[in-house]
Order: structure tokens, then C-alpha cells, then sequence
């Protein structure tokens, strides 16, 4: 398993701020989401840790070391621009650029001949790359990305362009991955991904990191005090210096209330007593807000 430290790195391109003194911890084989803007510095942090690029200032971690050249065999990078060769056939270029991680021809083929049938795709193998659709040129990027049994994963857009099938095909996978000891940074736009996937987060606007740590602490960090509640009986009555009903709807006799608590002295078991008196509750849960609404919320501020 591989722990990675990003200690202070900043960046500049003539003379502008790309990154900021960022800094964050992606713990042992979890999976750490990358978020920000078009434009925040993701992908110049990316290519960074890759080697791509070299910080101005700041430190890249492997498992406690300063990352270096022989340590880029032990990271597989699936990048957001995709860069397969047109003109080679799917099976050549897949194998070639095993190769290029280190494995041998033999090992690679086999290991390509399960992948492939694994994404159905082994009949593809003698085609050239520029006759596959965007959708099956990411698969086999991406299995060329995990052929290696890298210990870092870097996913940048991984579900870019694929069908609602195949987006869950690679969300297994990615579970999968981590669940055999990879630890992975997922970089997307889609918030509901990172809701589903990932365990830890960094968000980053303009350079800056303006926000990290576990989803479930963020969202509660974030949350509005505000409660679904499923009801029988007459509308509530409640004291509206103390709670306040946002919205209120029937479904099937049941009545589905959101309810805001604004007496800070207040809690759920409160506003769950006092409904108690008055109705008869049939569920009733905490809203924590999504991560898409703390993404805008904290990037306007940041803006």
C-alpha cells in the first residue's frame, strides 16, 4: 500500500501563481478525490506528482520519501487527454506501452488477453485504434493504465464519454482496485462520482486548497440543520420562532415535510418531541447538504 504526501507545493508560469503552498495527505489505499474548477491547478498538481512537471517550491511524498524518477513504474496515470496513437492496431500499441511499465511481452499479452475479454473488447485487438469509438479507446487506456499493478492510481476524467453501463463497469473496477491495496486520486467534475467513490477529498480554486478531509466530516461541517419528515395527521403547527417548514408535500397519504431548526439551543430531538405531540411520524432523517452545493458555495466564496 502507498501513502502520499503533498507537502507545500507551489507553481509558476510566468510569474502567475499556478498552485499555492497546497498541501494535503491521501491516506493507504483509499480513494482521494482532486476537485476544483477548469482552471484551479489540478492537473499541473497532477503532472507534479507525476514528474512531469517540477514544483517551484514544496515537497512530493511516496511512503515518507521525496518522489523521484524510479519511482513513476510504481504510479499508473489515466490523464484527461486521451493519447493513443491512431494508426497503430489496438493489440500492438496496448502491448508496446505495457512494455513501457515494465512488463515483458509475455506477461503483457496475457494479462491484455484478460483485460480485454474481461471490457469485451478482444475482437478489436487487430483494429486500428482510430476505427474504435471514444468510449472503447478509453478502455483500453484504461486497462493499459492498471496493467502494471501500480500502487498510485491518478484518474483524471476516467468516465468521460462512457455510457451510463460502462461508467459503472469502471466505477467496479476503481472499487475494485482499491479494494487489492492501490491508493487512488480521482479527479472529476461530477460530483456524484466523488459522493459514491470517494473517502477524502481536496478542493482547489485558483491555486489554493480552500478545503479538505473525509466526505462525511465536510458535509456535516456544512450542514443547515434541516430535517426531512414523514407524517400522518393534520399539517404542523409548530412554533416558528423555533422551526421553520421549508416545503411540504403529500405522497400516497403520507405527508413529507422539510423542516428547518432555527432555535440554536435546539436539536432533533426537539423538533422531534414537539412533532411528536402533533402528528404521527413515519421517518425522519437529517439533510446534509451534497457536495455538488458545498463545490459552488466554497468556490463563489473563494471567486
Amino acid at each position: 500500500m502507498t501513502r502520499l504526501s503533498i507537502q507545500n507545493i507551489s507553481k509558476k508560469y510566468d510569474s502567475q501563481p499556478v498552485l499555492q503552498e497546497v498541501s494535503f495527505e491521501v491516506p493507504e489505499q483509499s480513494i482521494y478525490g482532486l476537485l476544483g474548477p477548469n482552471g484551479a491547478g489540478k492537473t499541473t498538481l497532477i503532472r507534479i506528482i507525476n514528474m512531469i512537471s517540477m514544483a517551484d517550491e514544496g515537497t512530493v511524498l511516496l511512503d515518507g520519501k521525496p518522489v523521484s524518477s524510479s519511482d513513476i513504474i510504481k504510479i499508473g496515470y489515466l490523464p484527461e487527454e486521451r493519447g493513443l496513437y491512431k494508426k497503430m492496431k489496438v493489440g500492438e500499441q496496448a502491448l508496446y506501452l505495457a512494455q513501457l511499465k515494465g512488463l515483458s511481452a509475455r506477461d503483457a499479452k496475457a494479462k491484455l488477453k484478460f483485460w480485454f475479454e474481461k471490457f469485451e473488447i478482444a475482437s478489436w485487438w487487430d483494429r486500428k485504434v482510430e476505427e474504435l469509438s471514444k468510449g472503447m479507446q478509453q478502455k483500453v487506456q484504461f486497462i493499459v493504465t492498471i496493467l502494471h499493478d501500480p500502487k498510485l492510481l491518478i484518474f483524471d476524467e476516467p468516465f468521460s464519454g462512457f455510457d451510463p453501463i460502462n461508467v459503472n463497469l469502471l466505477k467496479d473496477e476503481i472499487l475494485n482496485l482499491r479494494k487489492q491495496g492501490a491508493t487512488i486520486i480521482f479527479s472529476t467534475h461530477n460530483m456524484a462520482s466523488v459522493e459514491e467513490l470517494c473517502d477524502e477529498i481536496a478542493l482547489i480554486n485558483k491555486g489554493k486548497k480552500i478545503l479538505s478531509g473525509p466526505i462525511h466530516e465536510i458535509k456535516h461541517q456544512f450542514k443547515d440543520h434541516v430535517f426531512e419528515l414523514g407524517y400522518t395527521g393534520n399539517k404542523l403547527d409548530l412554533d416558528p420562532s423555533r422551526f421553520s417548514v421549508l416545503d411540504e408535500q403529500t405522497d400516497d397519504g403520507t405527508r413529507v415535510a422539510r423542516i428547518k431548526i432555527l432555535d440554536e439551543t435546539a436539536g432533533s430531538n426537539d423538533l422531534l418531541s414537539d412533532v411528536l405531540t402533533r402528528a404521527n411520524v413515519v421517518s425522519f432523517r437529517e439533510l446534509l447538504p451534497t457536495l455538488n452545493e458545498i463545490f459552488i458555495q466554497e468556490v463563489y466564496k473563494t471567486d
